[in-house]
């Protein structure tokens, strides 16, 4: 009989241990490898940092491919699996999904909320909590052509634009081709910029389009922009005002895979507080660390996450 209790006891002492090790499985196993991603900018290269330094400080192993590629090819990449997190921004959701209400996405939680749920339905993406800064496209000009031509918003260019006036815009070859991009702005303005009017990057980093406008590299003297850029006014550019409010809110979200989510939850706690703590002003900042004052990005990443006690 004693013998019977024992076996009774010692089978409950295993069962029980199987259940606990189930529900610490992703604190007691080796967590990764995670592939941690970032377009080819100076945000997105922050961003993507801020994520690899958070995610090794919690015990993953992470492949960093921070400054992977532009917008479509990291989409392909998370999409096909070869990469498991990045940082994106709500808005691109007007490009990811055609056929949405344009308004949806010029309200930053409708546009969240929406990305969010059409990501996970039809791709497996999570979209996890996102940063408070509206980091949208912009068009900015040299002060020197603004004062002389009172050049405030866009309808001013347009005006400029149509009646003659000298200009060329440095900008990204997906802005300069996107229907979301300069396409919208101009639809919505009146105006057209042709070929000889464009001095195009291969990437998206604004620090290249705005040092082609300070510098007036080939006559350029409009820059492609971004809302939480830190250099504009370090460089003597002024954002011309979207007074039709064309473009979509583009807050920065970073978004994982379902799959690895699902085997790693705690990536969502891990990240939040980092992001949440990105507002407009701090990402203005740290962007000029690295574009303006030439820090490294990895040495702005996590100088900042241990100043706010993220990193130790």
């Amino acid at each position: 009989m004693k013998k019977r209790v024992m076996a009774i006891v010692s089978l409950f002492v295993f069962l029980a241990a199987g259940v606990w090790a189930n529900g610490s499985q992703e604190k007691s196993a080796a967590k990764g490898p995670i592939v941690v991603a970032s377009k080819i900018d100076t945000e997105g290269g922050l961003l993507g940092e801020m994520i690899v330094a958070m995610l090794k400080a919690n015990g993953f192993n992470v492949i960093d491919k921070t400054q992977f590629g532009t917008t479509s090819v990291i989409r392909k990449a998370i999409m096909s699996g070869e990469i498991d997190i990045y940082p994106e921004y709500t808005g691109n959701g007007a490009f990811f999904f055609k056929g949405t209400d344009p308004t949806v996405w010029k309200n930053a939680e409708a546009g969240y909320q929406t990305v969010k749920k059409l990501d996970m339905e039809q791709n497996k993406i999570v979209w996890l909590t996102p940063a408070p800064a509206n980091n949208t496209w912009a068009i900015a000009a040299r002060k020197d052509l603004a004062q002389s031509k009172n050049l405030k918003t866009l309808s001013d260019l347009a005006a400029y634009v149509n009646g003659g006036g000298t200009v060329k815009l440095a900008a990204s070859e997906e802005y300069a081709s996107r229907p979301d991009g300069l396409d919208a702005i101009e639809k919505a303005y009146g105006f057209t910029l042709s070929k000889d009017q464009l001095l195009l990057f291969s990437g998206g980093n604004t620090a290249q389009t705005e040092k082609a406008a300070a510098d007036g590299t080939n006559g350029v003297n409009l820059a492609m922009a971004y809302g939480t850029d830190g250099s504009l006014a370090a460089l003597g550019l002024v954002v011309l005002t979207d007074t039709k409010s064309v473009y979509p809110v583009y807050e920065p979200t970073p978004i994982v895979r379902e799959a690895i989510y699902k085997k790693y939850p705690s990536i969502g706690t891990i990240l939040a507080p980092v992001f949440k703590s990105l507002n407009l002003e701090t990402l203005q900042t740290l962007n000029a660390e690295i574009a303006v004052q030439g820090q490294e990005t990895s040495a702005v990443a996590t100088a900042y996450l241990k100043s706010k006690g993220f990193l130790k």
